[in-house]
């Protein structure tokens, strides 16, 4: 599988001016092959570079980042099709789909930019990298990372890597690749995750992460915008610059440690993980004006992306399963009312009078969908009876009576064959009604 390591560039003045530029030429560079591909219909890559790739040349661009330029451009529409044939902007004649067709794709002037290892190298002992750049090769550029991450690079680094340029500073995002684990492919069972904003993620096994702490991070620092943002000096406009994203790390930081609990308690004891599948809830679900920003601002993605692929490090299985009714699903008796939810907090069932708390009664009925989806789609390893062996007693047995219906004025007339012979049975018989 792969993973992304992240590592900040620690370069002198003339080098980050160098890095600074370099992105703004390719990225305007990017913007110009945009250009030419939403006039000539979008072609493929190899036809794109034919009409591309000489001028790209003159603008000072080496060969291997023009190369890059073209593809990243290719694939940028490439991505804009398959969200637009996926519904994420709207349906056709919609004011956002209209408006992302009708005019070409923009790049941002610290947009990433891929580097291949012909650009870019790597000495990792020493901590430096050696980058392509538009005023010549740099070489000596120190980076700073984390020891595990270092050991991620040195071991598992393989292809291309991207240059960002972000609040000021530079950061080389690694691809590694990363051995997968076998699948567990007889889990124990199935652990199901109910996923909200009061409750992070619950599971059925009784453990709770509770939202109430990120939920207030969240509100102090909308507060804390607002406020900055209203007073608008430049002091003001600095620490705001200063704190931005910072909500953005804090949540992400909290889902690695939800999903690394979920998925280290699924390894241990050999169970799968049973995840709602929640596409699309926030175009099928609306809110009132007060709870908009509570609901975008739940990442819900993230923490099911997080589970995913720390999932497949460990060879856990992760299922999907509708979330239909499981909020309104007793987990005991399995029946479905509305009235079963009380509250947010707390759910009685009104057939058995089971009370639980409305999260984990969600988390279990989750994971007996998810056993069930798990056990409909694997492979039967029952033994196929030989053909040879039905044949052979086929021979032996006589041939057995056999019935044959259709409908009869609305009813059903059985007709029984026996010995080549047939007597019916119907109205009129003598025999009585069928």
């Amino acid at each position: 599988m792969k993973l992304v390591e992240q590592v900040k560039l620690l370069p002198e003045a003339e080098q980050a001016a160098a890095l600074r530029s370099t992105l703004l030429a390719v990225n305007e560079a990017a913007c110009w092959v945009s250009g030419v591909a939403f006039e000539r219909g979008v072609p493929r890559e190899y036809e794109l570079r034919k009409h591309t790739y000489t001028e790209l040349k003159a603008r000072g661009l080496g060969a291997q980042a023009a190369q890059h330029v073209i593809k990243k451009t290719r694939d940028a529409y490439t991505t804009l099709k398959a969200h637009i044939r996926a519904g994420h902007l709207g349906k056709p004649g919609s004011k956002r789909r209209v408006k992302a067709e009708s005019k070409p794709i923009r790049f941002r002037p610290e947009a990433a930019q891929p580097y291949d290892d012909r650009c870019l190298s790597w000495q990792l002992d020493q901590r430096t990298v050696s980058i392509w750049t538009t005023a010549g090769r740099l070489k000596g550029v120190r980076f700073a990372c984390s020891p595990d991450a270092l050991t991620m690079l040195r071991e598992h680094r393989k292809g291309e890597s991207d240059l960002v340029e972000r609040d000021g500073a530079f950061y080389l995002l690694a691809t590694c690749e990363v051995p997968e684990k076998p699948l567990n492919e007889n889990p124990a069972a199935f652990i199901g995750v109910d996923l909200g904003i009061a409750n992070i993620a619950t599971t059925s096994t009784g453990y709770r992460a509770a939202g109430r702490g990120l939920n207030r991070h969240r509100k102090r620092q909308l507060d804390l915008r607002r406020k900055l943002q209203t007073k608008g000096t430049k002091s003001a406009k600095r620490l705001l610059k200063k704190r931005s994203r910072k909500e953005a790390r804090h949540s992400a930081n909290v889902n690695h440690i939800v999903a690394k609990q979920i998925v280290t308690t699924a390894e241990r004891t050999g169970c799968g993980i049973a995840l709602e599948d929640l596409t699309g809830i926030r175009s099928r679900v609306r809110h009132r004006k007060d709870q908009r920003t509570t609901v975008h601002s739940w990442s819900y993605h993230q923490l099911v992306t997080f589970l995913e692929y720390k999932a497949k490090r460990a060879g856990v299985p992760v299922v999907h399963v509708d979330p239909a009714y499981t909020s309104q699903q007793c987990s005991l008796c399995h029946h479905i009312d509305r009235k079963n939810r009380v509250d947010q907090a707390t759910f009685a069932c009104r057939s058995c009078g089971t009370v639980l708390h409305a999260d984990v009664n969600a988390s279990r009925n989750i994971a007996r969908k998810g056993e069930t989806a798990w056990t409909a789609g694997r492979e039967s390893r029952v033994p196929a009876t030989p053909q040879v062996a039905q044949t052979e007693e086929a021979t032996r047995q006589p041939a057995a009576p056999y019935l044959h219906a259709w409908p009869l004025r609305g009813r059903v007339k059985l007709t029984r064959r026996i010995s080549g012979c047939s007597r019916s049975r119907g109205r009129g018989s003598g025999r009585g009604r069928t």
